[in-house]
């Protein structure tokens, strides 16, 4: 699976990674305990740190690994060549919703992240990675658009600005209604079919 973890099978390398970004995500940095990441993955403290000189190097490698993962399993799968705004929309929260069903301890990890700020404490280095993900994510969505699509008595980039403040805050929106949970415990299924369906009336909204 990965260089970091060479000579462990890969089944108990998968344990070790969940049990960190599960405790890491429910508890925050500060609180995140390494006897509760070994006792859920079913290893001896000894092993774990074997692996890793501290808590912060493990913490680190997560943020390197769950990055490597949303780069390749989702934002790499999201098709440039679609040119229709809120259809991409639409794939790129298909493709999402394939990579948190492949890996949902990486999402909660870096969605607790992005809802509980206030709970991590991470270098600018760690930061400026994140906003990498979140960077070219953005650069994929926004990217060859065909404004032909668009109702004609609004100028395209009237239409584009009026779409991602109008997802910006449903973002928020579910942020807020997401905020102090335990994203692990919650049924994600209802709000992707919102989602869709939200999509679907911005269509009927702004396009022809």
């Amino acid at each position: 699976m990965t260089e970091k973890f060479r000579g462990l099978d890969e089944e108990k390398q998968q344990r070790i990674l969940n049990a960190a970004f599960e405790e890491f995500a429910k508890e925050g940095y500060n609180k995140a305990s390494t006897n509760n990441i070994v006792k859920e993955a079913g290893i001896g403290k000894g092993m774990l740190f074997y692996y890793f000189n501290s808590k912060k190097e493990l913490f680190d490698y997560l943020i390197e690994y769950g990055s490597k993962f949303v780069i390749t399993e989702y934002l790499d799968k999201i098709h440039e060549g679609q040119s229709d705004f809120i259809e991409k929309y639409a794939q790129v929260g298909k493709i999402k919703k394939e990579a948190y069903t492949k890996n949902p301890h990486i999402f909660n990890f870096f969605g607790t992240i992005y809802i509980n700020k206030d709970k991590f404490e991470m270098s600018q280095e760690l930061k400026n990675k994140l906003d990498y993900v979140r960077d070219s994510g953005f650069k994929k969505l926004y990217d060859n658009i065909d404004a032909s699509l668009f109702r004609e008595d609004v100028e395209p980039q009237e239409v584009i600005k009026l779409i991602q403040w109008t997802m910006d805050g449903y973002e928020k929106e579910l942020v807020s209604k997401l905020d102090g949970k335990e994203l692990q415990d919650v049924d994600m299924e209802p709000y992707w079919e919102d989602f869709y369906r939200f999509l679907e009336v911005l269509k009927r909204i702004f396009y022809k």
